[in-house]
């Protein structure tokens, strides 16, 4: 690690590369710390470069030798990489480096999990592996040979040969090295296989600890067949090699990683049983592996030319993998789901010192630009070009993409450019979005006269202390909905393209309730004149799905700050309203389960600071609290019957119809806990047969402030099992009076069982605690001070979870004076860490405005 700034990177400086490679030979002879990587690459110099130096990259490894066609060479070597002389000419470039997985805990390269060996090359990864140039639009053809004493030795592509001690691979598909993976270990399959719809048959397995994991992969393996026969029914692509694998590793940075035809996976991400996994667990697992094997096409087949370029292949897919996620289970709640996730932490970027656009024009370390802008934004700038194009228009060029650049480096102008062709139309203004950052904001307000609405709408926004940031396209649906909650007018599609617009209706009986921005068609913030009344009378009746959960999502949000700004009592508009939302049995008990829900702590303190009001997180805590006590209280004439409705009968399944009923029904057993002692709650949690029961009881005992004994029980049956108690870490922090937040996470950081070099328990603990805003935000500075002790220890471990969760402090302008001057404390003392690494550097610069 380097104790200097890093160098920043410009989109507008790139050149293409020097050199090509026609294949690769890579020879790995394991070995805990001295595995020696042997390389063999075909090179030819690209007639498109302009700088011809032979440049490769290279970072933490020990070279032994390095040959051209054959003869010795004695290179030019940096901590970064290694300069040559090189031929004009195509040529053999031989080297031989030593490398040390076993301690590599900074997880990317070549590392040991468990005492197995895996690999993490995303982003910059495969520099840690072998000297080579490590960008994505240099791709070539691998082929690799393992030689270790391990039962399983895996690589990229099909299976060439093997022997005792060793196996060859071979992967026909060009690509770059950020997509090389390879596994070794003590491993069994869980095989099944997949018939492509041209009659091939792909050998499938899943990959885990022999024992532990084995009972953990039928779903998993399901929801793979699942994804590869969506593809084929919705974009028309099918799998192109010969056998798929993933494998299950405990220590991962991120969820999972998509390598050509080996996809590595977070263990959290792939494992799942009824008795351990919850149906947030099985969703998400779903809906992970989807987004892993859709990549094979956008992301692999199609690659990025540079890592600016991030968002295309990322945001492609998020979307591919909620259209999927949609058509598996309940396309309103998922809709839902996902506006919350962007919600609660792109608009947040997007309003703080973090905020960037999907596509930024420099960065330093790309590690920090896995962010939900990338990722959630990038999704929705899909769908909106979906909703411009119409399903035949958005079909005509994604087939488009697909056949013009297959086996290419692509760019968003390239993907533009399909939509363009497809469309028929100039998207230059489009690609603001792509360009620019900050959330739009649109205000719109109404005029009545005589049968006639005029609706003026306006869009501005304030990004990085700049307010001229041009005008988006931005697609809005919208419908008017009669007093009596029939449509007045059937839904019509709005662009507002410019800083205002001007819509005029006429026409019209009486005056509608305007419902827009309806299946939230575009990421935006809005502002509307609307009172509780109408938005009561949405809540009840709009026939969106989508805006009718958030007029209720709106009337709670506005009914906690006025409770947090003038110390009122709650709303009982907004009680009557939930008492008629939660009886219709007309809608889906998960849809239902959303409307109980409130916005996060931090989502209100982020209302008030819109407002102009700096957020007092006790205050904001203590109306949450109360309005939850006032609405299990409105609703307790109905909560009984509620709650045994929701009974599921039968075996365990996690499919949409049974989770969805679980899931209100547990919403409806946390009010309860209110009102009977938590005796509800401890008969479940005494009688349930599967986690998402059991953990729901849990978490009504502790939320509530019940003294329990169940919580040690849980650790007692699940001590042997990390994923479930990673669930029992987090759940405490989460659920701990604000009082107690900073205690409970020293106790649990000293428990025996804590590993801070395990990303999955340090993130089940700190990352809760960053979480919960008014434990994290005490006014004694206590909370920050202790995360910026935990991120400085774990800097010199793993830098890249450590920048993710130092993130933790980017809202710390909106608070009170006092706040600030704590968390700025916090950040200074980790900025002066010594030999701090140069992904948390950058991020506390940025967040301290100091970049």
């Amino acid at each position: 690690m380097k104790d200097s700034a890093p160098s920043v990177i410009y989109l507008e400086d790139y050149t293409p590369p020097a050199y090509l490679i026609d294949d690769v030979h890579l020879t790995f002879h394991l070995h805990p710390t001295q595995t020696r990587v042997i390389s063999r690459i075909a090179f030819q110099p690209n007639p498109d470069a302009t700088d011809k130096t032979f440049y490769l990259h290279g970072t933490e490894l020990n070279l032994v030798s390095a040959k051209i066609d054959g003869t010795p060479v004695d290179p030019t070597l940096t901590d970064d990489g290694l300069t040559c002389d090189a031929p004009d000419a195509p040529f053999i470039w031989e080297a031989e480096v030593t490398i040390s997985p076993e301690t590599n805990t900074a997880l990317e390269g070549l590392y040991m999990s468990g005492g197995m060996y895996c690999t993490q090359c995303e982003a910059e990864g495969f520099r840690k592996i072998t000297y080579y140039p490590d960008r994505p639009d240099v791709m070539a053809v691998f082929t690799v040979r393992i030689e270790g004493d391990y039962p399983v030795l895996l690589s990229n592509g099909n299976p060439q040969a093997s022997g005792d001690g060793w196996a060859e691979w071979h992967d026909p598909w060009p690509k770059p090295a950020y997509l090389f993976a390879l596994v070794a270990g003590n491993l069994v399959a869980h095989p099944g296989s997949f018939t492509t719809m041209s009659g091939r048959k792909v050998a499938l397995n899943i990959y885990v600890r022999p024992g532990a994991d084995e009972d953990k992969c039928a779903f998993g393996m399901g929801a793979l067949q699942r994804s590869m026969k969506w593809d084929e029914d919705v974009y028309g692509r099918e799998y192109d090699l010969d056998i798929f694998n993933i494998v299950a590793v405990d220590d991962f940075n991120m969820g999972a990683m998509e390598n050509k035809g080996l996809n590595i996976f977070n263990s959290s991400c792939v494992l799942a049983s009824p008795t351990t996994s919850t149906d947030a667990d099985f969703e998400r697992i779903e809906a992970i592996i989807a987004h892993e094997y859709f990549h094979n096409w956008t992301g692999n087949r199609i690659t990025c030319r540079d890592w600016f370029q991030l968002c295309l292949k990322e945001g492609l897919t998020v979307y591919r993998d909620q259209q999927f996620t949609a058509d598996m289970r309940s396309a309103p709640v998922k809709r839902i789901d996902d506006a919350i996730t962007l919600r609660a932490a792109q608009f947040r970027e997007d309003a703080g010192p973090l905020a960037h656009p999907p596509r930024p024009s420099s960065f330093s370390e790309i590690n920090n630009f896995y962010t939900a802008t990338v990722y959630e934004k990038g999704a929705e700038i899909i769908g909106m070009l979906h909703t411009l194009a119409g399903d035949t228009g958005y079909k005509a060029a994604l087939d488009l993409y697909f056949d013009r650049h297959d086996g290419d480096a692509a760019t968003i102008e390239d993907f533009r450019a399909c939509f363009e062709q497809a469309m028929d139309t100039d998207l230059t203004q489009f690609t603001r979005w792509w360009t620019d950052p900050g959330t739009p904001h649109v205000t719109v307000t109404e005029e009545w006269n005589d049968g006639t609405l005029t609706l003026h709408l306006s869009q501005s926004i304030d990004a990085l202390g700049r307010i001229d940031w041009p005008a988006r396209v931005i697609p809005l649906r919208y419908a008017l909905i009669g007093q009596d909650g029939a449509e007045m007018q059937a839904e019509q599609l709005l662009i507002l393209d410019d800083t205002v617009k001007t819509v005029v209706i006429a026409g019209l009986p009486a005056r509608p309730i305007l419902s827009i921005n309806r299946g939230f068609t575009a990421p935006i913030t809005l502002s509307q004149t609307q009172s509780d009344a109408d938005r009561a009378l949405l809540l009840a009746h709009d026939s969106d799905p989508f805006n009718r959960w958030d007029a209720g999502r709106k009337l709670v949000s506005d009914v906690l700050c006025r409770m947090v700004m003038h110390e009122t009592a709650p709303d009982t508009r907004y009680l009557d309203a939930m008492r008629v939302a939660v009886r219709d049995n007309d809608l889906d008990p998960a849809y239902r389960a959303f409307l109980l829900s409130f916005p996060s702590q931090a989502e209100t303190a982020q209302a008030l600071h819109m407002q102009g009001v700096i957020p007092d997180p006790d205050a904001i805590h203590l109306a949450h609290q109360t309005l939850r006590q006032a609405l299990a209280e409105h609703l307790q004439d109905h909560l009984a019957a509620l709650y045994a409705a929701m009974t599921v009968d039968g075996d365990y399944s996690p499919d949409a119809g049974p989770a969805g009923k679980r899931d209100l029904g547990n919403a409806v057993l946390g009010l309860i806990s209110r009102l009977d002692g938590g005796k509800q709650a401890a008969q479940q949690f005494a009688t349930a047969d599967n986690m998402t029961q059991q953990i729901s009881a849990l978490s009504a005992l502790l939320w509530n402030g019940h003294e329990t004994t169940q919580l040690a029980a849980f650790a007692d049956q699940w001590s042997d099992d990390r994923l479930v108690m990673d669930k029992w870490f987090g759940l405490q922090v989460a659920l701990s009076a604000p009082e107690d937040t900073v205690a409970t996470v020293k106790a649990l950081a000293a428990h025996p069982d804590f590993n801070e070099k395990n990303p999955n328990r340090f993130r089940a603990v700190f990352g809760a605690f960053a979480r919960h805003a008014a434990g994290f935000h005490r006014a004694d500075g206590s909370g920050y001070a202790l995360l910026a002790d935990w991120l400085i220890k774990l800097d010199a471990i793993n830098p890249q979870t450590t920048a993710r969760v130092v993130t933790a402090f980017d809202s710390f302008k909106r608070y009170d004076a006092g706040r600030q001057d704590k968390m700025k404390a916090a950040l200074n003392r980790i900025a002066a860490t010594p030999n701090l690494s140069g992904d948390t550097r950058e991020m506390v610069a940025r967040i301290l405005d100091t970049a």
